[in-house]
């Protein structure tokens, strides 16, 4: 029996490949005889190449992404040395529109499954098991070497009915438990190592119905969904297990309202109080029922990621996209409000009529709706999509290696590109990392803009050569005090106050920073309070410049923002201590 093995390798180890467990789930009755194997790449390729040659196999299946393809690439290179009598095949969006190229680059490889690949791998798998079609030829959905060495290519598959497709983490786990009786925790057979402690991805449609043109997904235009059924019935699977987090992979998840309704309505109905979903969604499509629905959710049961990528209508139009952004702007708004969803916003630049000016404003406006994420991307050209074929006449340079991120364009310079990296650097540092929110909200009055901000800090950093440097987190805290110096703004002492506010809200410092104001006068207060009100030794009590006595308990944090709870005791006067009504919040 031929032995075959599935390859990924991902970005990094937390992540896990939904395809390649598909394809295994699909093989059926083969199944017994494919072998999956997740590597990331970090790690190094002497330890993947030993124990793919140790998998002892007749085949090896690679799926390709942007992220991986040159590390695969070399990898294949050696197989094909130490491994010459395998048969080398690749898959995924990397080399599916460009499979005749990638065989010429890459001549120990076999052939490319393009597209979906859950049936083209099924018939292969059975061709190299001597069964079902003779010949390569008869497989559709593959480009190969033939014998004659001519690259050859047959017709491309019909879509595939997602009910089809079997639930791949139920098999994997009947794949782990088949030989063992080691109970997990919870009373269950223990998941599969391969999925262990990873973020899980799971999809309920594929396809899309825009026109995206920098975007891959644009080019299937064939929107397919599970039946609500299965859905249901896997999603209870996920809850439970537990699982810390499933990662919808639809690429607008409510393109579709009853669809998106009844996942929702169950997921909130079945809610374990662990588990969270991630979607994709077009804020702008959500509507008055859906937002009833999410309102009443646990905080932290979903997570929403909004692609905007830019508020300028023409670029909008350019792009292919349909947005209205204002109705974008009120339903972000109205979720906000409901402060028990984790919103994720994303920009990206590059794009066509976007110059650097409309930028800024792009981010302006994403900013201003205070999103607990903000993406600040750079357009990726890819083959197959339609901005490649337009990138000549948008003057679109790009890298010649993946991720094939633009340089410039007729509208962007590589000088604004680099000014852009630069603030993207800084928006992940103090932005995105949700630890300086107080600290930002005092500095944001004494820019003209958000963006002038983030410019003139990552200016800042480059002038002390900041940039090359990775930083802890108090040192970011100490570089934001030399900034504000150096511009003259924000009264230090208040900086000082609310750096210290955010830097206890998420953890209790071993060390306190040398710039904070001295605790010691407080000390006796302070644990005369702790020992009366039997507060936890864990939580931690700081006395403001105001007199504030306030209580940050790290037992109790925000699912959102991992924050403490926050909880005013009372203030100190000439009289002493004059306690308040207990105020609880997370900020």
């Amino acid at each position: 029996m031929a032995r075959i093995v599935l390859a990924a390798c991902n970005a990094k180890y937390i992540h896990s490949n939904l395809a390649v467990y598909n394809l295994k789930a699909f093989a059926g009755s083969y199944g017994d005889q494919v072998l999956l194997r997740e590597y990331t790449i970090n790690q190094n390729k002497d330890e993947i190449l030993r124990d793919l040659y140790k998998a002892q196999p007749s085949v090896i299946c690679f799926s390709c992404y942007i992220w991986n393809i040159s590390f695969v690439e070399e990898l294949l290179g050696d197989l094909g040395k130490i491994l010459p009598d395998v048969s080398l095949w690749t898959g995924g969006p990397e080399v599916s529109f460009r499979p005749e190229e990638f065989l010429e680059k890459n001549p120990c490889v076999t052939g490319v499954m393009t597209g979906e690949g859950e049936e083209t791998f099924l018939e292969l798998t059975a061709f190299y098991q001597g069964e079902g079609k003779g010949a390569l030829e008869a497989i559709r959905g593959i480009v190969f070497r033939a014998g004659n060495g001519q690259i050859q290519r047959t017709p491309a598959r019909t879509a595939l009915n997602l009910d089809c497709v079997p639930f791949a983490y139920e098999a994997l786990e009947s794949s782990a438990c088949a030989d063992s009786t080691d109970l997990g925790m919870n009373g269950k057979r223990d998941w599969d190592p391969l999925i262990s402690n990873r973020i899980i991805y799971y999809e309920s449609s594929r396809g899309c119905p825009f026109s995206c043109s920098y975007c891959l997904s644009s080019v299937d235009k064939r929107l397919r969904f599970r039946s609500l059924e299965l859905v249901q019935r896997e999603l209870q699977f996920f809850l439970d297990h537990r699982v810390p987090q499933v990662k919808f992979v639809d690429r607008t998840f409510n393109c579709n309202h009853a669809h998106a309704m009844a996942i929702w309505k169950y997921i909130k109905e079945h809610d374990n109080g662990v588990t969270n979903f991630h979607f994709e969604i077009a804020a702008d499509l959500v509507s008055e029922e859906e937002l009833s629905c999410m309102e009443g959710m646990r905080p932290g049961l979903i997570q929403l990621e909004i692609g905007v990528q830019s508020t300028n209508p023409y670029t909008i139009r350019e792009i292919r996209r349909k947005m209205d952004f204002e109705r974008v702007s009120y339903i972000v708004r109205r979720i906000h409000a409901m402060g028990n969803i984790h919103q994720h916003l994303d920009l990206i630049a590059g794009l066509p009529f976007e110059d650097l000016e409309s930028f800024k404003k792009s981010f302006q406006d994403v900013y201003a709706l205070r999103p607990h994420q903000l993406q600040l991307g750079f357009l990726k050209v890819l083959r197959g999509s339609y901005m490649y074929e337009m990138a000549e006449e948008y003057g679109c340079v790009y890298q010649t290696k993946e991720p094939y991120e633009v340089l410039s364009t007729r509208w962007l310079s590589y000088e604004d590109i680099l000014l852009l990296k630069s603030v993207e650097s800084m928006v992940e540092a103090y932005y995105n990392s949700g630890q300086f929110d107080n600290t930002l909200a005092l500095l944001e009055p004494y820019f003209d803009t958000f963006f002038s901000l983030y410019e003139r800090l990552g200016a800042f950093y480059e002038k002390r050569q900041y940039d090359v440097i990775s930083h802890s987190r108090m040192r970011r805290y100490e570089i934001l005090l030399e900034f504000a110096q150096e511009e003259g703004i924000a009264p230090l002492d208040k900086l000082r106050e609310k750096m210290i506010f955010d830097l206890y809200l998420r953890e209790n410092l071993k060390k306190r920073p040398e710039w904070a104001p001295d605790q010691k006068m407080w000390d006796k207060e302070i644990w005369s309070f702790r020992r009366k009100n039997k507060i936890s030794k864990t939580a931690h009590i700081e006395v403001f410049a105001d007199g504030r006595m306030v209580l940050f308990d790290y037992d109790k944090r925000s699912p959102l923002t991992h924050n403490a709870q926050v909880q005013e005791l009372g203030r100190f006067t000439e009289g002493g201590l004059c306690a308040q009504g207990s105020v609880e919040r997370f900020t």
